[in-house]
Formats: structure tokens, sequence, C-alpha cells
């Protein structure tokens, strides 16, 4: 029996290709090509009753894409978010952890501060949760 492969999502398609080589056969890298999350346009997108609570739904076009990362989560080992090491990265991940139902608290963000052998394995090394305030702050 195939023992199963980790899953890393980052935000770029060209990185997913190169990060996949570094980490070798037991990791499947994808793309979530950006935001999968988004308010509303047609109405108030934020719950001003409720704390101002925002109300996310998915973006239209990336139906397909969402439901093919659900498939590889469920799937997989250990789902690993490596979007970009910035404020946007960090709430894509944090929407992607939604989506995928993933513990948001579990040490699964990783980044790369670069996109090299050592760069990649240096990632992997330092997995961490979500920083939240890098996400309120986006």
């Amino acid at each position: 029996m195939a023992k199963t492969k980790d899953l890393v999502i980052v935000e770029s398609p060209a990185k997913a290709k190169t990060i996949e080589k570094y980490l070798g056969s037991g990791y499947k890298v994808v793309a979530s090509m950006g935001h999968l999350r988004d308010l509303p346009k047609s109405k108030m997108g934020v719950d001003i009753e409720n704390g101002f609570e925002p109300k996310y739904i998915p973006v239209r076009d990336k139906k397909e894409l969402i439901a093919e990362l659900k498939k590889e989560a469920k799937s997989a080992g250990i789902v690993y978010l490596a979007t970009d090491p910035d404020r946007e990265g960090e709430a894509i991940s944090w929407h992607l952890a939604h989506l995928l139902k993933l513990d948001v608290a579990r040490a699964n963000r990783i980044t790369f501060n670069e996109i090299t052998k050592s760069g990649v394995t240096h990632g992997m090394a330092n997995p961490r949760s979500i920083d939240i305030d890098l996400v309120n702050a986006q």
C-alpha cells in the first residue's frame, strides 16, 4: 500500500512545481491561485449586530479549485499552508484553513523566505500556527 503524501498549498503554480521538486516524492504541492473567499459584493458582508463579524463566501470562479483542494486535503497525511510570508498570504492561509476544515491553532503554517532548496528545507522544519494578528491586519 502506498504511503499517503503530505499536501503543501502555495499561492503560485510556478512556485508549486519548484517546491515539489525540492520536497520530493512524499509531498504533493498545489496552488491556491490566491484568494478563495471574499466578502459578498451583492449584500452587506459584515454582520453589524454580532460584533461586525465578516461573512465570507467562496470566490465564484474558484469553486472547482476549492472542491479539488478539499479532495486533496482529505486524502493527505498533513496539510501545510505555505502561502506567501506577508499579511495577505497569512489571510489566504486562514481562509484555506476554514475552507478545508483545518485547525487554525495547529502548527501547519509554513513560510519560505526564498524558493531555494535551503529556504524550502528551513520553512518545512519550522511550522507554526496561523498568526491571527497578521490575518486581522490584512
